[in-house]
């Protein structure tokens, strides 16, 4: 039965890095992740049909090594669990189809698991986790989202971005800065030698707990217009580090504010930050700064887990698992998926 199942591989294609790891009894026996930056980064961004390409040479090693570091054989796994979106189709393809036939060779079951729900449930890879119900806000480079999480994989959406993601904006700040990829690290780093009053960049603030960041990124691009080519030059020559703060600073505040009103709203006292954006040392420090001033219990994951990987897709298929939530081998990708 799939609720006794214990012993569960994850599978994590979605993007640019092939990714798996081992789950036995809800702890982590082994996280392998192979990167594609070097592949992506001579073209300022994750190529679909490079990242696809990628994943097919790396998909077998990556498992064999995953099952290796936990010392087990495949015989040993009761689940595959693996992620069927949201993400680049083609990518999402390898990891599924892989799974899918890993499963079926092996007679266990499929778990296919939501990427959004993986980085969710990151938050149970390492002690402390939150009990049940939880705050808990998505930012990454495709998505920001703010959840109500409840026991029994309910989810509640309580605010979403309307345009880009934080992440996105990130990325696309960099490049306007003439940063190298990805954006949102660099950011991070010059960012911390930066005033972050050094311009006063919009905060929007829309109904509900909604965001909103294209307006922000549009922002930069027209601080950065109204000066000549070489005033420019000379500007990112010596300021490059307060525009980063400043815009950085900027973000930071849009996602507190929703947050604060959150907490106070929904009167939860555990509050989860995940995703890649949750890696930003702005915005953990200000998180943990509203957390002691609300008193709420934050958890954000190490930083091993804030990226994509697969940690968090194993960790999901556990809790899918004993939930008795099995998938059917006619699982599809579905590149637009959502909580």
């Amino acid at each position: 039965m799939i609720t006794e199942a214990r012993t569960i591989l994850g599978i994590e294609t979605s993007c640019d890095d092939t990714a798996a790891a081992v789950v036995v009894e809800g702890k982590l026996r082994s996280n392998v992740v192979a990167s594609q930056q070097a592949t992506h980064l001579r073209y300022g961004g994750v190529v679909p049909e490079l990242a696809s390409r990628d994943h097919q040479r790396r998909i077998v090693p990556v498992v064999r090594q995953a099952l290796q570091e936990a010392g087990l054989t495949p015989r040993d796994l009761d689940a595959v669990a693996v992620t069927y979106g949201p993400g680049l189709v083609g990518s999402l393809l390898v990891g599924l189809s892989f799974a899918k036939a890993f499963a079926l060779g092996l007679g266990r079951p499929l778990i296919g698991v939501n990427h959004l729900e993986g980085h969710i449930y990151s938050v149970f890879i390492e002690p402390p986790s939150p009990p049940f119900p939880y705050l808990c806000l998505i930012v990454s480079g495709g998505h920001t989202q703010l959840m109500r999480v409840d026991e029994g994989f309910r989810h509640t959406l309580l605010g979403r971005t309307r345009d880009d993601a934080a992440g996105e904006a990130f990325d696309k700040v960099a490049r306007l800065l003439g940063l190298g990829y990805p954006g949102g690290p660099e950011i991070d780093r010059l960012a911390r030698q930066g005033d972050p009053n050094f311009v006063a960049f919009p905060r929007p603030r829309l109904e509900g707990y909604d965001f909103s960041f294209s307006g922000l990124k549009t922002a930069v691009r027209y601080y950065l217009d109204q000066f000549s080519e070489a005033e420019r030059a000379r500007l990112l020559a010596q300021h490059r580090a307060d525009l980063c703060a400043s815009f950085q600073q900027a973000v930071v505040d849009v996602l507190i504010d929703a947050l604060r009103r959150a907490i106070q709203d929904t009167g939860l006292r555990h509050v989860a930050i995940v995703g890649g954006v949750s890696a930003n040392s702005a915005l953990r420090a200000a998180a943990q700064a509203l957390a002691e001033e609300l008193d709420v219990r934050l958890y954000i994951p190490p930083l091993a887990y804030c990226m994509d990987n697969a940690a968090m897709i194993a960790i999901t298929g556990y809790f899918k698992a004993r939930a008795g939530l099995e998938s059917p081998l006619t699982l599809a990708a579905v590149p637009a998926l959502t909580v």
